[in-house]
């Protein structure tokens, strides 16, 4: 029993690791793409930090376990809005937002993090709702894409290569592998962990996995910090919540029916209603996430991890 606990912990560090090595050959690259750092955030890292969730995602649904990757996506975006994001607020003394991410982005970014538990409310998810939320994520891309230019910087850099792109598509590809391992015997010991403690694979998932999934933003976040580019690390949480919709379409349909939740979801609905509500309503009122706010934010998390404690 000690080992498994030992290779399970262990298997957070190699997320840790892989999930790194994939950020900062992604940063570097985009930079030299001539990016704004919010869009690089929000698009690129905040896709390529979701690595750890579509592995967990597809060795879920291989497993024939998919609830653990409804789980850890609703978990993560609970994690992001109400954890990650109030403790950047809180160390870094609050936090400004972007003004490229204006009131019709922030809502629609909402809109597109809140969808999917919406959708589950009934504890199931369908194939067509599976794909309104691919449909979904893609219109927010659009929107603030259209501002950016991100499509058209690819182009232009890949028009005349330095050969360095080759090399950060082998750390990326390196990182993924190590991701992608250590994320499938993490879905594998999570079953194993919940039929000794009598616990749903569906509520550890919620809470454990979506911790240990997150541990890339954590590291951008801790990294923005040092360098005194918060916005770097709200945008990729930002993002990174937002491309969880996505992942959830995409890895629904790739299911190929419906997914059945288990019971006792409308808490997790209701805290993510309240959460991202509040969330808006702050980030709107003086276009900040103030220290306080964020100490508000995160008695609400500790608030939903009691209530989750209980119910199951």
């Amino acid at each position: 029993m000690i080992i498994n606990i030992f290779l399970y912990l262990l298997s957070f560090v190699f997320i840790w690791f892989g999930s790194g090595l994939i950020v900062s050959s992604i940063d570097t690259f985009a930079r030299k793409l001539r990016i704004s750092s919010f869009a690089l955030s929000f698009f690129v890292l905040g896709l390529f930090t979701s690595i750890p969730e579509i592995s967990l995602g597809i060795n879920s649904i291989v497993e024939k376990e998919p609830e653990i990757l409804v789980g850890d996506i609703i978990g993560e975006v609970i994690v992001i809005y109400l954890l990650l994001i109030p403790t950047l607020a809180i160390i870094g003394n609050g936090i400004k937002l972007n003004r490229q991410l204006n009131n019709q982005n922030l809502l629609l970014a909402m809109l597109v993090c809140l969808t999917p538990a919406f959708l589950i409310s009934d504890r199931i998810l369908s194939l067509s709702e599976g794909l309104l939320l691919i449909l979904l994520y893609g219109l927010l891309f659009y929107f603030i894409e259209k501002n950016q230019g991100i499509l058209e910087a690819v182009e232009r850099k890949f028009a005349h290569p330095d050969g360095r792109e080759f090399l950060y598509i082998g750390k990326i590809i390196l990182g993924t592998g190590i991701v992608f391992l250590s994320s499938r015997y993490l879905v594998d010991r999570t079953v194993f962990f919940s039929q000794i403690l009598n616990i749903s694979p569906f509520l550890i998932s919620l809470i454990a996995l979506s911790l240990g999934t997150n541990l890339p933003e954590l590291s951008v976040g801790i990294r923005s910090l040092y360098s005194g580019k918060k916005d770097i690390a709200f945008g990729d949480y930002v993002g990174s919540a937002a491309a969880n919709t996505l992942i959830l379409g995409v890895l629904t349909i790739f299911n190929g029916s419906s997914i059945v939740i288990p019971n006792h979801f409308f808490q997790r609905f209701f805290f993510m209603f309240i959460g991202l509500s509040l969330f808006y309503f702050f980030s709107r009122s003086k276009n900040d996430i103030s220290r306080i706010e964020g100490i508000g934010l995160l008695y609400i998390y500790l608030l939903f991890l009691l209530v989750e404690i209980v119910v199951s």
